[in-house]
């Protein structure tokens, strides 16, 4: 049965829809690669942090998820293979040409393939960015297929999401580190993110004045552009385009995963198709809408409001949380970036010996991350979009003591056994001909070295030890 839809679609956004879709599955393929790639050695059956073990523990009603009715490593690849395949799919075009009930099961399985991940991912898949792509994927559901035009009140949720995103992270900075309010935040953020990249030393270097610039383009960004969005075209096309080039700035200055990129897709959908027209070719809506499909899409916007409740409640909270789910399909989040920036960067450095009695003049070999700061002349690598999440981690752990991160001594157990899946998320193995006999955690604080150090020695940081993270260790 159809309908007529000249109040439910958007004829004009037809282009828009295209970008999203197409950004969408790109950000999934790049997902479900990264989990085809880390996910074994992290969170396998002999992994850091088992899944077997966490679903032991945790109901399928808190953490919903296919790994719930059973967990293989094989399985996991067929659940990552299966949704980079779907992914790949949405990219070359294929999935937009279906029927609709079709273009609606893809989408809901890519969803779902990834909330099973995100749901049993625990500490490495805690970042903001796995919440926003899962919400953001559900809403690509009802996109629709390429023949009916995109439907109004779904490109108003994207908008309504990008709104929540850019607001979130703008009043979790207000409220949070004092250097956000006197403009000196970009002072350290650049040599302190936890994976900066090729540029990062280049910004830090940049004069103080810039720095203030910097801090005040992002309070604009994130505390009044978001309004924009949801005003009437050209506002949020304007609007949009200005955060889109905001987070490309983000994006040649660090390494912040897909966050950006994932970012960048949710703002388009306020793009009109007459900012389009110029890059893309014209494609022509069907003039009706099944009436089923109107009926689903009003509900799913019903539950985005009501789902909005609480994190609307938490953004105007004084104690705001970020990248928080309130509901265990991640549907609606909160969202926030950075609240708090570290003024100094401290690092851990793992090394091991052959040695069988340790003494003043062991020798100690580092193992060698890829792309977390270790030897210092070693210039910052660019992975973003991609996420090494081991990588990541090893920055959180080295703000706490061991007891808080009971995963690194996991760690620093496969290193002993010599774990192939485990070597392969580092650059460099120092220990190719067998295992070390121990292993060993050291603190060092770290700092991109100045321009005339860097003249000087060809070092991209200059490092001082602070002490043992975790003492010697060999197996028992």
């Amino acid at each position: 049965m159809l309908a007529s839809d000249a109040w439910f679609t958007a004829p004009d956004t037809m282009l828009t829809r295209l970008i999203v879709h197409r950004g969408l599955g790109v950000v999934y393929v790049i997902a479900f690669v990264v989990t085809l790639r880390q996910f074994r050695p992290l969170l396998g059956a002999r992994g850091l942090l088992p899944v077997p073990r966490f679903v032991a523990a945790v109901p399928f009603r808190r953490s919903p998820s296919l790994f719930h009715l059973r967990y293989s490593d094989r399985l996991l690849v067929g659940v990552a293979s299966t949704g980079a395949a779907l992914a790949l799919a949405v990219v070359v075009g294929l999935v937009e040409r279906a029927p609709l009930v079709v273009v609606i099961l893809v989408w809901t399985a890519l969803w779902a393939l990834y909330l099973s991940i995100v749901n049993v991912g625990q500490t490495f898949y805690g970042f903001g960015w796995e919440t926003l792509l899962l919400e953001a994927g559900f809403l690509g559901i009802f996109l629709g297929p390429r023949d009916l035009a995109p439907p109004v009140i779904v490109l108003w949720l994207f908008r309504w999401l990008a709104f929540r995103v850019e607001l979130g992270a703008g009043l979790i900075k207000m409220r949070g580190d004092p250097c956000w309010r006197n403009l000196t935040c970009l002072d350290y953020h650049h040599e302190t993110q936890p994976l900066p990249n090729p540029l990062s030393w280049y910004f830090h270097h940049l004069p103080r004045r810039a720095h203030r610039i910097e801090v005040l383009a992002n309070h604009v960004t994130q505390l009044a552009l978001p309004f924009g969005l949801l005003l009437p075209q050209p506002i949020a096309g304007v609007a949009a385009a200005l955060i889109i080039v905001t987070q490309c700035y983000l994006m040649v200055s660090g390494n912040f995963s897909w966050l950006n990129l994932v970012t960048i897709v949710v703002v388009a959908a306020a793009l009109p198709d007459r900012f389009l027209d110029p890059l893309l070719p014209d494609v022509e809506p069907s003039t009706s809408t099944p009436t089923g499909w109107i009926g689903a899409v009003v509900a799913v916007a019903a539950v985005v409001g009501v789902l909005s409740i609480r994190p609307v409640l938490n953004m105007l909270s004084s104690g705001q949380r970020m990248n928080t789910s309130f509901d265990p399909l991640h549907l609606v989040n909160s969202y926030g970036a950075f609240g708090l920036v570290t003024k100094r960067r401290d690092e851990l450095i793992v090394e091991g010996t052959n040695d069988e009695t340790l003494t003043a003049g062991t020798t100690w070999r580092p193992y060698e991350f890829k792309a977390k700061p270790g030897d210092p002349r070693r210039r910052p690598p660019q992975v973003a979009p991609a996420h090494l999440r081991l990588d990541w981690l090893m920055w959180f752990a080295a703000m706490s003591p061991p007891h808080h991160h009971p995963w690194v001594s996991t760690f620093v157990t496969r290193l002993l056994e010599g774990d192939r899946a485990t070597l392969h998320l580092l650059r460099r193995n120092p220990f190719p001909d067998g295992p070390p006999t121990f292993v060993r955690v050291t603190s060092y604080r770290y700092r991109f070295t100045t321009r005339e150090e860097r003249r000087r020695t060809g070092e991209w940081w200059s490092r001082t030890e602070l002490g043992p993270y975790l003492p010697p260790t060999r197996l028992r």
